[in-house]
């Protein structure tokens, strides 16, 4: 399912497959919402929230306020459904929409992006509107693919824009925000995705292959990302704190 949805002026496209393909991720989750969590806040705006999956990692239950954005009104009917069956934590609600749509008043202590940024073309402009949502101390936190150099076909089918290197990080800040870190994540997956993009030149990845990262290659990036400091990595984590 492809979608594209233009509210004030964020355009967020993506593909509902992605989702499919990287739900049984669970290595890989674990490892990535471990570093994220200690930087969460109370009151949470999560931007393009999908089916929850990384609702799930994130969200421990005790914040005043979750809100998990999507611009489908199918996903966001099903995370509704998730909260009530209390598959989702209570603080969590479900909104249809993008963060354009939210009144200005709304204020959060975390805006999360999980995958997200790289399927909105005007990134910039995104993040000074989440920064205008942002409490005085509060947190922009991104998540994203790393690297151009390994950007595939793949990457196009599914809508991402681009992605990202730390370099970027400081043009993207907004104002009134500093860049307080940026590091890369999944090493190994990086060499591995290289080597697919110059040399095996696989389309899209199998929900096998899907597995077999998770599950062989993830364990040896969660070692080998200390080893080398978080120096290169598959995945990129950006966060900007508001003054």
């Amino acid at each position: 399912m492809n979608l594209s949805v233009t509210a004030g002026h964020t355009e967020l496209a993506y593909q509902g497959d992605e989702l499919d393909a990287f739900a049984e991720a669970e290595n890989w989750k674990r490892y990535w919402s471990g570093k994220l969590r200690p930087l969460i806040g109370d009151a949470v705006i999560e931007v393009g929230a999908g089916l929850g999956g990384s609702t799930r990692y994130l969200c421990e239950g005790a914040h005043s306020s979750w809100l998990c954005l999507d611009p489908d009104p199918t996903h966001a009917a099903r995370l509704n459904e998730l909260v009530v069956s209390g598959e989702l934590p209570a603080c969590c609600a479900s909104a249809c929409g993008v963060l354009a749509d939210l009144p200005p008043e709304r204020r959060a202590d975390t805006i999360l992006y999980i995958d997200v940024l790289e399927h909105i073309e005007h990134d910039k402009d995104e993040l000074r509107r989440a920064a205008a949502h942002l409490k005085p101390g509060g947190r922009i936190i991104v998540l994203s693919p790393a690297f151009n150099l390994v950007y595939s076909d793949f990457d196009r089918a599914i809508g991402h824009f681009r992605r990202y290197v730390k370099a970027d990080a400081p043009a993207l800040t907004p104002d009134g925000l500093a860049l307080e870190q940026s590091f890369y994540l999944d090493c190994v997956g990086f060499a591995a995705a290289l080597v697919n993009r110059l040399l095996l030149k696989t389309s899209s990845p199998s929900k096998g292959q899907v597995r077999f990262w998770d599950r062989a290659i993830v364990p040896i990036s969660v070692i080998a990302d200390r080893l080398f400091g978080a120096a290169f990595g598959k995945t990129i984590v950006m966060v900007w704190k508001k003054a």
